[in-house]
């Protein structure tokens, strides 16, 4: 057996917590394998709508174990709030829900800096979500982290107390304003929460899995285009969203990884600040905001709406080595005349069809325009019932690509999916 993994492809938000649990039927285990509670994974079924921020989305399935993995930074706090909110036994989830002993953590602290350093940027935010992600991962390079299997330590308090010392001698120099005892309370709870919960070592866990024959699904988190290494630096997150990040996520060998999903939408959206050359600052972008709801399932935040970027999904493409297309959201579009779509860009007076280093670099978006559909999609629940432009369109990616679609989402129910 292979590892397979699911990725956005665009800039996050791509709609990856419906799909894994529309595919988690398939797989014995789902993981997380990196980001934190700056994820927001929606799932929607039987009327009601779930947001996962830390958790694997295959929580909600009987018979199935779900993984938290190194990659990932935790926040006890908000691990905490997550667990109670599913709406499901403690004990149903404690069995369903391991973590990884080498999770690192998210400490009061590191929101803090989180905050203070965004705030000493003024106009050259990077858009952070003030959740401590960029701190925790910084720790983590600089081999000064806490992680979960520190907390049984008997010298976990002077290890935090070290860390929190110089988290505050940094704070001070920022000049920020702050008052640690009450969230510092809450967060120390959390702890004791969280020490009922099972660790493990992930790498051997899903080793064995594999070697017993068992299907793995790894869920990542925000998308290619925020990757630290790949994406649209520095306005990017601290993780790497790639497909190669869920072997060092998890501890997975590359051979040992089988199917890469690429999720996209059928659009492109966009939160906070960095280049986005499609975008679209007219009412057709309002339109499209409004349709799709695009405001963040973790910040509440409206999202920047636009045409979709091929040579970007290309990008996608080649550097993950995506296997299968999803796309999610199709049901946003109907009703525009005409579509949109960007082949290539101008870069100093020329058409380019490769991302250039620096985006900023691109003077236009140049696009081809295809045919829009009038009908109401959303009820539609098989290739068949689509419309003809809607096919035409889905085959125009089809053909840039390389590379199949086949799924479907027609709304954000979990029945309002097609596999094709």
């Amino acid at each position: 057996m292979k590892i397979d993994i699911l990725l956005g492809l665009q800039w996050g938000d791509e709609g990856k917590g419906k799909i894994v649990d529309a595919l988690t039927a398939k797989y014995d285990i789902i993981t997380r394998f990196q980001g934190g509670p700056n994820a927001g994974h929606t799932l929607e079924f039987d009327g009601a709508k779930h947001v996962l921020h830390l958790i694997p989305s295959g929580i909600f399935h009987e018979g199935k174990i779900n993984i938290i993995g190194n990659g990932v930074v935790l926040d006890p706090v908000v691990f905490r709030k997550e667990v109670e909110s599913l709406g499901l036994p403690l004990p149903v989830i404690r069995e369903r829900l391991l973590i990884s002993v080498k999770t690192h953590l998210i400490m009061p602290t590191h929101r803090l800096l989180d905050a203070a350093s965004e705030a000493s940027k003024g106009d050259s935010k990077i858009g952070s979500t003030l959740r401590g992600i960029g701190p925790a991962y910084t720790d983590k390079i600089a081999r000064s982290g806490l992680r979960i299997g520190d907390i049984t330590s008997s010298d976990f308090m002077s290890m935090y107390r070290k860390r929190t010392t110089d988290h505050i001698r940094l704070l001070n120099s920022y000049n920020y304003s702050f008052s640690l005892e009450e969230i510092e309370k809450e967060w120390f709870d959390c702890i004791e929460y969280l020490k009922q919960f099972s660790t493990v070592n992930c790498e051997y866990e899903i080793d064995t899995a594999l070697r017993n024959e068992k299907s793995i699904l790894a869920e990542g988190a925000q998308g290619t285009m925020l990757d630290v290494d790949f994406g649209t630096y520095p306005f990017v997150t601290s993780s790497n969203t790639v497909a190669a990040g869920a072997c060092t996520g998890l501890g997975v060998a590359p051979s040992k990884t089988g199917e890469v999903f690429g999720i996209i939408k059928a659009y492109c959206t966009r939160v906070g600040s960095g280049p986005f050359p499609t975008e679209l600052h007219d009412a057709t972008g309002q339109l499209m905001r409004d349709r799709g709801n695009e405001y963040g399932s973790t910040t509440g935040r409206p999202r920047r709406c636009g045409w979709i970027d091929l040579p970007a999904l290309k990008y996608a493409v080649m550097i993950n080595g995506v296997t299968q297309l999803f796309i999610m959201k199709a049901d946003v579009l109907s009703g525009f005349d005409e579509i949109k779509v960007c082949t290539s860009y101008k870069v100093r007076g020329e058409a380019k069809a490769e991302l250039p280093y620096c985006l900023d670099e691109i003077e236009e978006p140049l696009y081809v325009t295809l045919p829009g559909w009038k009908e109401d999609i959303t009820k539609c629940r098989s290739w068949s019932e689509l419309p003809q432009a809607m096919v035409e369109y889905i085959g125009f990616i089809e053909k840039e690509t390389g590379v199949a679609v086949t799924i479907i989402s027609v709304g954000p129910d979990r029945s309002q999916t097609i596999f094709r």
